[in-house]
């Protein structure tokens, strides 16, 4: 019987190269697409908030806490924005009422609408774009000394636009 020879065949240095660049450039691509859907996800919430600040505010003019009733009156402003909701939140020395206003006729406890208000049967609803509207928020066991609100534009709750503290007395203002 004769001889066999066998050769060795090897992938070239070239190849090889080639190989691993090409793994390199998959890696990257599937690494920035990711990274990209995460940071755009991300950029999209940011947008809707982004340049609305001082655009949903307190009017101090109509804000006050009535001693007699315990009631907070608070007047909310909505500049040429378009909002979803507003948050509003009120405190009190150990404890906060939060109350969610939106574009739809709802009734919402403890809370009316000003001069006269029917707690748990008026329709409350935020103000229209460029206009302004006052509440009257009941329930209070001392006097109130904080108010927050934070609006929600496009889906998203965007950080606290407004905020009063020394809330003045009805009868003083």
């Amino acid at each position: 019987m004769g001889k066999r020879l066998f050769y060795k065949k090897g992938i070239s240095g070239v190849i090889t190269a080639v190989i691993m660049i090409a793994l390199v450039m998959a890696a990257i691509t599937i690494v920035w697409a990711i990274v990209n859907k995460t940071i755009r996800g991300q950029m999209e919430g940011a947008e809707s908030c982004f340049g609305n600040y001082n655009k949903v505010t307190i009017n101090e003019m109509y804000t006050c806490y009535d001693l007699i009733e315990d009631r907070v009156h608070f007047s909310l402003n909505i500049g040429d924005i378009d909002v979803d909701e507003v948050i509003v939140s009120i405190s009190s020395a150990g404890s906060t009422n939060s109350y969610t206003l939106t574009n739809e006729d709802g009734t919402i406890e403890g809370l009316g609408n000003y001069p006269t208000p029917d707690f748990g049967n008026d329709y409350i609803k935020l103000p229209t774009k460029n206009a302004g509207k006052t509440y009257i928020a009941s329930g209070f066991d001392s006097e109130s000394d904080l108010i927050k609100i934070a609006p929600v534009i496009g889906g998203q709750q965007c950080e606290v636009s407004d905020t009063l503290s020394g809330i003045e007395n009805c009868l003083l203002s």
